[in-house]
């Protein structure tokens, strides 16, 4: 059976598929996650307590669903659209990040997030 968590933000409830990834793996033994948000253009992200590394295959720029972890910035991102750093219309995180799951969530209502806005992650 394949792992599943949910990003609770305000009242959105995302589900998340998990991937087979290491990255995947040391989140879902972390669970639960609570943080703060923050905001950079159409994305969020939030900060965590996990060190992951760079895992091959981390990109920079995402298809709309993927959620990312950051390793610069021990962070768990999600982009929604245009960053400040975009190139057209493309979602282009700030430096290359483990994709560690996905979504079919509608990721356009995250726009009425703000930063300090509370997070959790959680298993389901």
């Amino acid at each position: 059976m394949k792992k599943r968590c949910k990003i609770v933000i305000k009242k959105l409830q995302i589900i998340v598929d998990l991937n087979r990834s290491i990255t995947a793996s040391e989140i879902w033994k972390n669970l639960p996650i609570n943080s703060r948000c923050n905001t950079w253009g159409k994305e969020i992200y939030f900060y965590t307590s996990l060190n992951l590394d760079i895992e091959f295959g981390a990109k920079s720029i995402i298809d709309l669903g993927e959620i990312a972890y950051w390793p610069v910035g021990n962070a768990i991102v999600i982009g929604y659209g245009k960053t400040p750093i975009s190139i057209g219309e493309e979602i282009r995180l700030a430096s290359d990040c483990n994709i560690w799951g996905s979504t079919d969530f509608d990721l356009k209502k995250l726009g009425e997030i703000n930063d300090g806005d509370f997070v959790s992650v959680e298993r389901i």
